[in-house]
């Protein structure tokens, strides 16, 4: 009987992670964050009612996600990043509107009814997995929300006071105060589960293994999770945790990478605050421009992270300041997204960061995205052009025995305009000039590849000629573009779907014919290239183009 009820178990577990995708599995994949109110309504809704101000519900659903995740899937991601599925505060408005956000949970053994049903979400999921993507589901295991100091417990999963800490008011400064004191205000208080009461510990477990097996969810995004007790996420987290699955815990902080980084470990993944930080300091205009900030970063990173490959790569998300907000520069945004595809990470891009949303913060940047007319901005098809490639690289390596992910991401050289990065075979040039000219400006990269390799730049197909001592030159007389450069030979080689039928793979011609050969290929793109906000494609060779066309 004992081996009959052992066998029985082993292969629950078994069947349990059979399906569990691993932090090698979303090392490969993108992801695009939806706050599920916020993305699309219901046939027949009045689409001129969301005002994000009045922070209440606007009616988007999880059967409203399903009906249009031909926008995501279209951009190239393979992952879907949804709102916690947990019922949220059922009570009064609060001094600080609804529930909309998901993330004021009662109940977790209950479902969040605004969003639908159980059916709902299964048909959601299944709908994602058809395509081949990923399902991130955000949980919230912290806390519970409550109007008072004193709440009445019985509303909640865990329903006596001593599951919980006693109140107390977070000290930012105190680590154990973090982990102990309740977030929230006075108004809206936030009760703490104490999460090394090994009641907690084993009916979280339950909870998530169950949510996890019913849904068929892939991955999980932990809100708050530097407030939870460093113990509790192995049991939790990752294929050897309750949930099976991995994990990717928000650890919300500035340019500290050490603060982060302890968490990686307790935890798969963390969201890259640190880098995020950074990236703002050296792009946003107007900023300190402090290139310096993202070198350091990216140094600090590879010393104290477990591994940077599999960590979140974001610009925005709904506790942050939309991009537009602070930076009035449209390339400050595009050479920004490109570092965080092209660098080590997984990359995430939050809903209406493609419609070039400005909200200024909560709740301001909880934009409702149908006014959009889910239209295919620039932006839009700039961050189809990065997943396209990455997506490329990540299946024509996955094989091989070095894949594009896992390699580490080097700093080729950094200057006051910018930074040149390379990993694996790719090279990535950026800037925080902005989009006006400068004519004096440009960026030298000494590449590894020999004098006369073609490269092709992804962004606009042009192909970029490998100079002498293997040096290439990024001129921004036409402004500062993002330049992604790849040898032409790989590309045509693996019949890359980037740059189809456009990739030159011509070696071996003197640096005049070149010049005029680079030349005269732009011209007969010209009319292909995107406009990019008017902002013409900038290449190494941007002077000859002035020359030619006069």
């Amino acid at each position: 009987m004992f081996a009959l009820i052992l066998w029985f178990l082993v292969i629950t577990f078994l069947l349990q992670h059979a399906q569990a995708a691993s932090a090698a599995q979303w090392r490969d994949r993108s992801i695009y964050q939806v706050l599920i109110d916020r993305y699309a309504l219901p046939n027949g809704s009045d689409p001129t009612l969301c005002k994000p101000s009045e922070q209440t519900w606007c009616g988007g659903t999880w059967n409203t996600l399903r009906g249009n995740l031909d926008y995501i899937q279209d951009a190239g991601f393979t992952a879907v990043w949804i709102s916690p599925v947990q019922q949220n505060w059922q009570g009064e408005r609060t001094p600080y509107g609804d529930a909309y956000h998901g993330y004021w949970i009662q109940d977790s053994t209950q479902l969040n009814d605004k969003f639908g049903t159980s059916d709902d979400l299964l048909a959601l999921s299944k709908e994602i997995h058809q395509r081949d993507m990923y399902l991130m589901v955000d949980v919230v295991v912290n806390d519970v929300m409550a109007l008072s100091t004193n709440p009445d417990y019985s509303i909640y999963m865990f329903k006596d006071a001593s599951y919980y800490h006693t109140y107390c008011p977070v000290d930012y400064s105190n680590t154990t105060s973090e982990q102990l004191c309740w977030l929230g205000d006075l108004n809206v208080t936030l009760p703490d589960l104490d999460t090394t009461n090994p009641t907690v510990i084993s009916q979280y477990g339950s909870w998530i293994s169950e949510l996890v097996q019913t849904y068929s969810i892939d991955g999980l995004r932990i809100d708050a999770a530097k407030h939870v007790d460093a113990d509790f996420w192995p049991t939790f987290c990752g294929t050897e945790g309750a949930s099976g699955i991995f994990c990717m815990g928000e650890v919300f902080g500035g340019l500290d990478v050490e603060d982060a980084a302890e968490w990686q470990g307790p935890l798969d993944s963390v969201l890259n605050y640190p880098m995020y930080t950074a990236l703002t300091q050296a792009f946003q205009i107007p900023g300190s421009l402090n290139i310096s900030a993202l070198t350091d970063t990216i140094s600090q990173s590879k010393k104290l992270y477990k591994d940077t490959t599999v960590l979140g790569n974001f610009l925005e998300n709904q506790d942050l300041p939309r991009w537009a907000s602070s930076s009035v520069d449209v390339q400050t945004l595009y050479n920004a997204m490109a570092f965080n595809f092209m660098s080590d990470g997984i990359p995430i891009v939050y809903y209406g960061q493609e419609q070039y949303f400005s909200g200024a913060g909560d709740p301001l940047n909880r934009e409702p995205l149908w006014p959009s007319n889910y239209t295919k901005t620039d932006a839009y098809k700039f961050i189809q052009t990065l997943n396209q490639f990455r997506n490329y690289l990540v299946n024509s390596t996955a094989n091989t025995s070095s894949p594009w992910t896992t390699a580490e991401t080097q700093v080729l050289t950094a200057s006051q305009y910018g930074i040149a990065i390379l990993k694996g075979d790719v090279i990535t040039v950026l800037t925080n000039v902005g989009s006006p000219a400068q004519n004096n400006t440009h960026i030298a990269v000494a590449t590894p590849y020999d004098r006369n390799t073609a490269l092709t730049n992804i962004i606009t197909c042009e192909q970029w000629v490998v100079g002498s001592q293997g040096y290439i030159d990024v001129e921004y007389t036409l402004g500062g573009q993002a330049v992604i450069l790849h040898p032409s030979t790989i590309l045509a080689e693996n019949k890359s779907p980037v740059c189809a039928g456009l990739v030159q793979t011509s070696q071996g011609m003197d640096d005049e014919s070149a010049t005029l050969s680079n030349a005269a290929f732009s011209v007969v793109r010209s009319n292909f290239l995107w406009a990019l906000d008017s902002v013409v494609t900038v290449t190494s060779l941007s002077m000859v183009l002035c020359w030619w066309w006069s």
